[in-house]
This record gives structure tokens, C-alpha cells and sequence, in this order.
């Protein structure tokens, strides 16, 4: 047991802080930045281990937006001083599909051409969908829960297959708590309009 538990510390870890994470986005609290930040930054050196490179370089795009995140929800918007929770603006769904079939497609050729992935369609099919979840949870619209259960069921499967079961179980976990924060989100903007 002792031996499993070492070998698997990485993930326990950043499982530990990936549910600190998702209940303070549940919260809509902006403390979850601060603990993005540390769990992205130790997840580099887990899915870079784990041979999921795409995962590990969308590490590097989630630290940027952690900041990115944290500046924006204590900046607010220009009519409020807290960003309000609003809907995805129907005007960008076309071109955000756009990207994330051409992201998809792009990191999919990188992964099958210059590493040695052996999940390229999943590992770039979670990592761009997740370009753009992590945009629209950067500015609280509502329907970024929705990106999140498509991104966590697969990213669910995935790491189980990648033999990281305390991230597979957390990304389960997060398949229902996204689910119930989408309800909640939907009722604390109701309640600030």
C-alpha cells in the first residue's frame, strides 16, 4: 500500500487541490484562482510524466489564465465592481466552435507527429475544449459548466486508461459537481439581476 501511495503522490496531490478548485468554482469564489494556480502548476510535472503532453502544455495556458482569471473576477466588469454571472454571448459560439475543431485538429497533428501519445484524439480533444472553458469560466458565463461535463467525462475515461486513478475518480467527481454548480450559477444570477 505504502509503495502505490508514493508512487502516486503527484496525483494525490493535485487531486486534493483539483476538488479545493472545484468547490470554490462551485462558490463562485475567486480563491479557487489561487489554488488553479498551484495545482497547474504541479499538474506540468505529473501529465509530462504520464506521457499526456498535450495536458501538460495546456498547464502552462491555464497558469496564464489563473492570473488572467483572478484579475478579471476582482477587476469586475466596467458597470459593476464583481464580475456578474451572464450567458455565453450567442455571437461567439460559431467562432469558438471554429477554434476548438481547428485547435483540436492542430494538437491532434503535433501529438501524432512529434510524440509519442498513445490517446492523441482524447488528450487534444480535452485540451482544446478546455482552451475555451477556461475563458468563458475566466468571464463566469454560465453555460461554462457545460464545456466542463463533455471535458470532464472524457478526461474521466482517459486518465483511468493513463493509470492516474486519483485524478480519473476526481474528474468523475467533477462530472456531478459541474452539474450542480451549473443549477447554482443559474440561481445566483438570477438573484444578482
Amino acid at each position: 500500500m505504502m509503495d502505490f501511495l508514493i508512487a502516486h503522490w503527484l496525483d494525490i496531490l493535485t487531486t486534493i487541490l483539483g476538488l479545493a478548485y472545484i468547490l470554490l468554482e462551485y462558490k463562485a469564489s475567486v480563491w479557487m484562482w489561487v489554488v488553479g494556480f498551484l495545482m497547474q502548476a504541479l499538474g506540468i510535472v505529473l501529465y509530462y510524466q504520464k506521457g499526456l503532453y498535450a495536458d501538460c502544455g495546456m498547464e502552462f495556458y491555464y497558469l496564464s489564465m489563473t492570473v488572467y482569471g483572478y484579475w478579471k473576477w476582482v477587476r469586475g466588469s466596467a458597470s459593476k465592481t464583481v464580475l456578474p454571472i451572464r450567458h455565453f454571448p450567442c455571437r461567439l459560439v460559431l467562432p469558438w466552435l471554429a477554434l476548438i475543431v481547428g485547435v483540436w485538429g492542430l494538437i491532434y497533428w503535433l501529438l501524432v507527429t512529434y510524440t509519442n501519445s498513445t490517446v492523441p484524439l482524447a488528450d487534444s480533444f480535452t485540451t482544446a475544449l478546455s482552451i475555451v472553458g477556461v475563458w468563458a469560466l475566466a468571464h463566469k458565463y454560465l453555460e461554462q459548466w457545460f464545456i466542463w461535463i463533455a471535458v470532464d467525462v472524457v478526461t474521466c475515461v482517459l486518465y483511468f486508461y493513463k493509470d492516474i486513478p486519483f485524478k480519473a475518480s476526481l474528474y468523475g467527481l467533477y462530472v456531478v459537481i459541474a452539474v450542480l454548480g451549473w443549477f447554482k450559477w443559474r440561481r445566483m444570477m438570477k438573484e444578482e439581476s
